[in-house]
């Protein structure tokens, strides 16, 4: 339920300071007409950000422009973002719901490096021992999860990764044509999700999911690994509505925004 902001002196300065950061410079009389505010009241807050360094005035033309203060603030968040602890609770959740293990990698080149592994509360007796480990680091190519990055790339910047990893079979399975990469990261792009079917560990497939920041970009990605018997099409049909639903979470703690 939306909610009327209490300050109202507060809100408009934050819709100046949106409608100047969209629009670039402008003077006072534009910003007025475009957020129906008095011009006096838009003099007024302006001066309030000049004063505090978020604005200033060109001397020549009299309009108003943000300065970098604001790129400043938001570098500094930007720095203090922990996406291990954000994730953790989400981990744990999705682990628990499909009862399987849960995973999350970083990108490091070519590669992804697991940063965290989780598994489920009360891990059933018949869960197989899984390779990974925190530290673990697995080409993109033959990963789920690298697989779930590698969509969210240009097509040439694929290509590189692909030259530069010199893909090989470590199982039946691995795909190791360029042109059966692009059809599956296709197809990848269309569910939202990645496979990895039996491409990096016999008897095991994965369901993954890469995780979107501020500038699009995919730098993390988390997945769900089960032993193929219980990871059936069924099963992965149920599991990629919780996985897609954590993407879209962390996607947006680290400000991704759809267009």
């Amino acid at each position: 339920m939306e909610t009327k902001n209490p300050i109202q002196s507060a809100e408009r300065i934050f819709r100046i300071l949106e409608y100047i950061a969209e629009n670039g410079s402008v003077g006072v009389v534009e910003i007025g007409a475009a957020l129906d505010l008095h011009k006096s009241t838009v003099h007024r807050m302006l001066l309030s950000l000049i004063s505090m360094g978020y604005v200033i005035q060109d001397e020549n033309t009299g309009k108003y422009e943000l300065t970098f203060k604001l790129v400043q603030l938001s570098s500094r968040f930007l720095t203090k973002i922990d996406l291990y602890s954000i994730a953790r609770p989400y981990l744990e959740q999705l682990a628990n719901e499909s009862q399987e293990t849960v995973h999350l990698v970083k990108r490091s080149g070519n590669d992804v490096v697991y940063i965290d592994k989780v598994e489920p509360m009360g891990l059933r007796q018949s869960s197989i021992h899984m390779a990974s480990y925190i530290g673990f680091m697995l080409p993109m190519y033959c990963s789920g999860v690298g697989k779930a990055i590698l969509a969210e790339l240009p097509f040439d910047e694929v290509r590189t990764i692909w030259e530069q990893s010199k893909p090989e079979k470590k199982t039946e399975y691995t795909i190791v044509s360029l042109e059966d990469m692009r059809k599956e990261l296709e197809l990848t792009r269309e569910r939202g999700y990645a496979l990895d079917n039996e491409e990096n560990e016999i008897g095991v497939r994965c369901i993954a999911a890469a995780i979107l920041d501020y500038q699009k970009k995919a730098k993390y990605a988390i997945s769900i690994s089960a032993p193929v018997n219980r990871m059936s099409d069924e099963k992965v049909e149920e599991m990629s509505r919780h996985v897609l639903n954590v993407k879209k979470v962390l996607s947006t703690r680290l400000g991704y925004m759809e267009e």
